[in-house]
């Protein structure tokens, strides 16, 4: 079995198109939708609502500013919006529709965090199955698929009434990873978040340890996949780690690279 990876696509359909060329299947682990593109500021969801110019500002105050200037930016320019829901569901049906119709068969898919679980019914046609909480037989080996990202304890997640991002509790999390583990011991741990290793969680761009699980090592010491495949950091301090007999994988930041992640066995 030939078997490509993908991770963080953020918009870039071009490159999905040919990411299964080659592979008997295409794994995705989420982040399709591009909401703020952060080099090319005209693009992504909110590019297309508010202009390169307030997407600059925005971006800059991300790298620059305090979290209360930037929230109050941002509060300023939803405010503009007649209907702000409206313009959001629109801009992520859009991308849907593309990112969606660029995948090859077959395809197996679950969320990231920059993603609308709920919506992807509507878009996963013939030969996509999506994936979440559960496991799934291919080339004789399981593959179990978790999504989504972690809150950190104690935060209650923002509702601001037209998009919120795929975030779970550390309950809801666990939970899912237990779900995908009913039908078997796991071979192949597919996912958008790393596992609780520190080298795997920290960007070296951001400056900051984004949250892995510590249930998903759990998973790996008891079960022993051959693999553990993730994205969701950017840029890891460590592409790669071993935990105990497991390979665990960043696949890397798919809108940049383009290159897919091959898995052979």
């Amino acid at each position: 079995m030939r078997v490509h990876v993908v991770s963080d696509v953020h918009g870039n359909a071009d490159a999905l198109k040919r990411a299964g060329d080659g592979a008997d299947a295409l794994i995705v682990l989420g982040d399709l939708l591009d909401f703020v593109d952060y080099r090319e500021h005209d693009k992504g969801i909110m590019g297309a609502l508010f202009g390169a110019e307030k997407v600059g500002q925005f971006a800059r105050l991300r790298r620059e500013g305090t979290r209360e200037e930037t929230v109050a930016f941002s509060r300023t320019l939803w405010a503009d919006l007649a209907d702000p829901a409206a313009a959001v569901d629109e801009a992520v049906r859009a991308q849907y529709e593309t990112l969606f119709a660029a995948m090859t068969a077959p395809t197996y898919a679950t969320p990231g965090n920059v993603d609308t679980p709920a919506l992807w019914p509507e878009f996963a046609g013939a030969g996509i199955q999506v994936l979440d909480g559960e496991s799934v037989e291919l080339g004789g080996l399981r593959l179990g698929f978790v999504g989504g990202a972690l809150l950190p304890d104690g935060v209650v997640p923002r509702r601001n009434g037209f998009w919120r991002p795929h975030l779970r509790t550390r309950e809801e999390f666990d939970a899912a990873v237990a779900a995908m583990r009913e039908a078997g011991r796991i071979d192949v741990l597919c996912t958008h978040v790393p596992p609780a290793v520190p080298e795997l969680v920290y960007d070296v761009v951001a400056r900051r340890a984004e949250l892995g699980s510590a249930a998903l090592l759990d998973v790996i010491r008891e079960d022993r996949p051959r693999w553990s495949v993730f994205g969701h950091v950017h840029q890891p301090l460590a592409p790669r780690a071993r935990a105990g007999h497991t390979e665990c994988r960043n696949v890397g930041h798919f809108k940049e690279t383009g290159q897919p992640y091959v898995l052979r066995w």
